[in-house]
């Protein structure tokens, strides 16, 4: 067997070549070298320049400090996790009709109406015989307070925009008291003539007149409670100053926007304090003044994690509702088996309504838990139409949507976004009614009820056969009683 031909020492001679030429000559190695010194370099550098940049916010990390930091914004930018829960409604946090603030100001779609905010600076001014410098001015000495009340605001605001930022509040502020006065909430002399014309507007005004107020007003209400369209109210009780040469009272403010949106009465609005916003002052509005303990956590071992029964399951369980004299949400009372409750008004903007009342608890620390809780509350009571026809049999549900059903899918929808947190005082009613629910004969009843009398067909077939059962017993009975009858006793 001849051996295999070995490569020739030309071959050889190529391959070393080759080989040599791959490997990194002495100036290449250098040239690594120091490329790789100069990324070490550049890393420390970077490194260096991280550390410095946090020593120096170091000193922001005290508590009075971030405590002070966290309490100036009020107006958010809805995040993604909480739009991710209303899929099918993420629109509800944004303006459709009027921007207010800086959030979507100058959007194409909003644009129209800004026309219409430059004519309410000009009858504004023009009724209070008061320069347009004047308002610019009141509106500038707060600027930077009403800068930090927008949370995540682009910085271009504050510096090159800041005159846009002013001349934007104004024009806001303007528009929205405009609105509010059309009303007349804040006791002007703006009045609706037999022209249907407001104030020193025409008649055929297409904003400030008795027709557009009753055809844009819903969008436009929809618009100032939407959490990032928020107006801060000191822009109002600025240019009123101005207007009518003395500060107004910050009750007059409130109650004028409460009155303005007509969510509800204003029986629960706060007096001595000006609101952050529309939005603020409708959420304290419906909720009662919570002592600072109720925003602490609660006794988790007490949580009630089940829902609430709904309705009919109460009323099955020996619950009787009755609708209480107000509209605060801190008046449902549970005692000796009745249910009080205020009256829940559906109107066709309520879901986007609760949906922005529920982002601002979720975002704003200080407004508490309790509207998320009164739904989460509300949401277990109604499941079926029954339960809508049942409460509102007892004045406890005002529908003006189409049906019970879209009432009930309304509910399923906002069910999504709420909880019921364990410091809530519903945590209690909750437990209470589960309790009440739970009891021996309470349970039986319930049982009862709903096996035999949830339909007509059930309790027919149940009298029938307790008919049935009687004439059995009576035909018995009458057939024994002869027998004992012929028995004479023995003397």
């Amino acid at each position: 067997m001849q051996a295999p031909a070995l490569p020739s020492a030309g071959v050889f001679h190529h391959l070393a070549h080759q080989v040599l030429d791959r490997l990194p000559q002495p100036d290449e190695k250098l040239m690594m070298k120091k490329e790789s010194t100069a990324r070490v370099q550049e890393n420390d550098t970077l490194c260096s320049r991280w550390v410095e940049e946090m020593e120096e916010v170091l000193p922001g990390t005290d508590l009075l400090v971030e405590k002070a930091r966290w309490s100036k914004p009020s107006i958010y930018r809805v995040p993604e996790w909480i739009k991710g829960m209303m899929p099918n409604n993420t629109s509800a946090y944004r303006p459709r009709l009027v921007s207010l603030g800086p959030f979507h100001h100058g959007e194409p779609d909003l644009l129209p109406m800004e026309e219409h905010k430059r004519r309410a600076v000009l009858h504004l001014v023009k009724r209070s015989g008061k320069p347009l410098r004047d308002f610019v001015a009141a509106v500038e000495m707060v600027a930077d307070e009403l800068l930090d009340a927008y949370q995540g605001l682009d910085e271009k605001w504050r510096e090159s925009s800041r005159d846009r930022f002013v001349q934007m509040m104004v024009m806001d502020g303007c528009f929205l008291l405009e609105l509010m006065e059309a009303t007349k909430p804040l006791g002007s002399s703006v009045k609706e003539d037999e022209d249907d014309q407001w104030g020193d507007y025409a008649a055929n005004d297409p904003v400030f007149s008795a027709h557009a107020n009753h055809i844009l007003w819903p969008g436009i209400r929809s618009d100032v409670i939407a959490l990032e369209n928020q107006l801060p109210l000191l822009v109002l009780q600025r240019l009123l100053a101005v207007e009518r040469g003395t500060t107004p009272e910050p009750a007059e403010i409130n109650m004028a926007v409460v009155r303005y949106l007509y969510y509800c009465s204003c029986e629960g609005t706060p007096t001595g304090k000006l609101g952050l916003h529309p939005l603020d002052i409708l959420h304290r509005s419906m909720c009662a003044p919570q002592p600072d303990a109720q925003h602490q956590g609660g006794d988790s071992a007490s949580f009630e994690e089940d829902c609430m029964p709904s309705a009919v399951e109460l009323r099955e369980a020996r619950v009787l509702f009755k609708s209480s004299n107000t509209h605060l949400i801190d008046a449902i009372t549970f005692r000796n088996g009745v249910l009080s409750m205020p009256e829940f008004k559906a109107y066709g903007d309520t879901e986007n309504l609760y949906l922005n009342l529920f982002a601002f608890e979720q975002l704003h620390p200080d407004t508490g838990y309790e509207l998320l809780s009164y739904m989460f509350f509300m949401v277990g009571l109604i499941e079926s139409n029954r339960d809508v026809a049942l409460l509102r049999s007892r004045g406890i549900i005002r529908n003006m949507r189409s049906s019970d059903k879209e009432l009930v899918e309304m509910f399923s929808v906002l069910g999504r976004a709420t909880l019921m947190h364990p410091s809530s005082k519903l945590n209690g009613v909750l437990r209470e009614v589960k309790a009440h629910c739970k009891k021996r004969r309470n349970k039986w009843r319930a049982n009862f009820v709903h096996t035999y009398l949830s339909s007509p067909w059930v309790f027919i077939s149940l009298i029938a056969a307790v008919i049935l059962l009687m004439a059995t017993l009576l035909q018995t009975v009458y057939a024994i009683l002869p027998f004992y009858s012929k028995v004479k006793p023995e003397v």
